[in-house]
């Protein structure tokens, strides 16, 4: 595959919704500019399958001139029941007025009425605060920040030592503060593979995220290269030369397109060439541009970088620990240990997604507008279909903060219950929020726990807030995830690292959940939790970790 460099077309990436534990923005993925999904897995046993009934059918005609008269007479109708069935199904999806309109009952969890289940349910779960379940699994032990283990290494006497680097790698780092830090780690691990220097990762502004941070506004920039120093030579910016051949604006410098999860080999085989030859190479967009197979010495420099190598800058460290710090000191009611809750219910984020919750027309109306103006009439396009019954049924809507309160209170979780709310701006917040607060009056937020002019600095900076967030998250007693994400994915291997192995996190089935929630014939009651579908675990698999 031949490598032409372009020229920078300046977009950047929609929402990241790539994500397992039922999570995402399935319904609504983008085939571009959206980060690339990651890669399919080809079985081999269903290609065998089809080879054996290709097979059996071509005997089955040779043996009987009659059984294949009569299969070419019933074809049409083979033909016409599949689809007959999908139709319906299709039908049963949408829900609302297609259900309606033949008759049919909408499927159990395709309409959002959690906010009719939260009204029949008020009065019982007000007048009762005890604990449903033993929370003591929950909090009985008694976690303590361990010394953090050293990445493993295969090769930990390899320094990464050659004749000399073989050029500069430049790379652009796009999407929010977690999507970022995946694309560091990788620029990183693709500067080891290609013997390169690297130079700081910049940042790309997009006009969903609109955050013009750079990176030493966000990380320890040399903390960042010192760490790495010895495996990867890392520069703040390109050699005087260089910067003159390019008219001294590193824009200038021609764009190499990649493939997505790019493998060692087409590294090695097709940017290698490209970089001996010019000295200098840009990649842009990066998001997901190398394998998750990659050898061991590589594996290594990701595992490095994430865990050691990035570090909050001061300004945002400082707060964040003070935030920490707060939290401990309002959570004296459970032991000054606090759940940590990680709430995508933002109007981007409900808008990519395509779900529907109670807002109505209005709604709709406005998420179409947010839709537009973020990802430019790529929802309108003819060949889409948005489904919302059907995203909500396969558990690919956020979850609404009402629904989590819910569900948390049917886990046991009395309302004296001290949560950190780590969120971007709700969508309308005090139409939403208002239930969650019913359910836990001691709800904090990284703007509830500060002063104005304390959280000023960051305002207008998205990044910088998730990283606030981010370390709240990450020293809370439990974890609950409600979208999956870079966010989450990051923070339950970081939390397993720094506590051994017991960092707790809550993942909800939301496929459950929502089929739960859609029952009005519901009733609350102390056994309530045992309807309540969900995993909580200790983290298995560490980003960009092999232990």
């Amino acid at each position: 595959m031949a490598m032409k460099p372009k020229t920078h077309n300046g977009n950047g990436y929609s929402s990241d919704n790539n994500n397992n534990n039922n999570s995402g923005g399935g319904g609504c993925s983008s085939s571009s500019p959206s980060p690339p999904p990651s890669p399919p897995l080809r079985s081999k046993v269903s290609q065998c399958r089809r080879r054996v009934r290709s097979k059996a059918q071509s005997q089955l005609l040779k043996d009987s001139l009659g059984g294949s008269i009569l299969l070419r007479r019933n074809l049409r109708y083979l033909l016409v029941l599949p689809l007959l069935y999908v139709s319906s199904g299709f039908l049963m999806c949408v829900g609302g007025p297609f259900s309606a309109l033949v008759g049919w009952p909408t499927t159990p969890g395709a309409v959002y009425r959690s906010h009719d289940m939260f009204r029949n349910l008020w009065p019982h779960i007000h007048s009762d605060n005890s604990s449903a379940i033993q929370l003591s699994s929950v909090w009985q032990y008694k976690r303590r920040v361990k010394e953090q283990r050293p990445c493993p290494n295969s090769t930990a006497s390899q320094r990464f030592e050659s004749s000399g680097p073989s050029g500069y790698l430049i790379v652009e780092a796009n999407g929010g503060l977690n999507q970022q830090r995946s694309a560091i780690c990788n620029a990183v691990a693709v500067a080891g593979l290609l013997n390169a220097v690297l130079v700081i990762p910049r940042f790309d502004f997009h006009n969903v995220w609109r955050d013009p941070s750079e990176f030493r506004d966000i990380y320890d920039e040399d903390h960042f290269i010192a760490t790495l120093e010895g495996y990867v030579k890392v520069v703040k910016e390109l050699p005087e030369v260089l910067m003159l051949n390019y008219g001294y604006n590193i824009t200038n410098v021609p764009i190499i397109r990649v493939q997505a999860w790019a493998s060692v080999s087409y590294y090695l085989g097709e940017v290698y060439p490209v970089l001996q030859k010019q000295g200098i190479i840009r990649i842009a967009p990066f998001a997901n541009r190398l394998a998750m197979n990659v050898p061991p010495h590589i594996q290594f420099l990701r595992c490095l970088t994430n865990y050691e190598a990035l570090r909050f800058s001061a300004p945002i460290s400082t707060l964040a620990n003070k935030l920490v710090n707060r939290m401990i000191e309002k959570s004296s009611r459970t032991g000054r240990k606090y759940v940590s809750v990680h709430l995508r219910f933002e109007e981007d984020m409900l808008a990519f997604s395509c779900c529907v919750y109670d807002g109505g027309e209005a709604e709709k109306i406005e998420m179409d507008s947010v839709r537009e103006k973020g990802w430019k009439g790529k929802f309108k396009q003819k060949d889409r279909i948005i489904l919302p019954g059907l995203n909500r049924i396969n558990g690919k809507c956020p979850l609404s903060p009402l629904e989590v309160g819910m569900m948390l209170r049917g886990m046991g979780f009395a309302n004296d219950t001290s949560i950190y709310l780590a969120s971007g701006k709700i969508y309308q917040a005090e139409r939403h929020l208002g239930p969650l607060l019913k359910m836990f009056p001691h709800l904090h937020t990284k703007e509830s726990l500060t002063t104005p002019d304390e959280l000023a600095p960051f305002k207008g900076y998205s990044s910088r807030l998730a990283a606030l967030d981010y370390t709240v998250c990450l020293f809370s007693e439990v974890f609950v995830t409600t979208q999956g994400g870079n966010f989450p994915h990051f923070l339950m291997g970081h939390r397993r690292l720094i506590y051994g192995g017991h960092a707790k996190t809550i993942i909800p089935d939301k496929r459950k959940l929502v089929v739960l929630l859609h029952d009005m014939g519901l009733r609350y009651s102390p056994s309530l939790n045992l309807q309540i579908s969900f995993y909580s675990f200790d983290v298995s698999d560490d980003i960009f970790r092999n232990i």
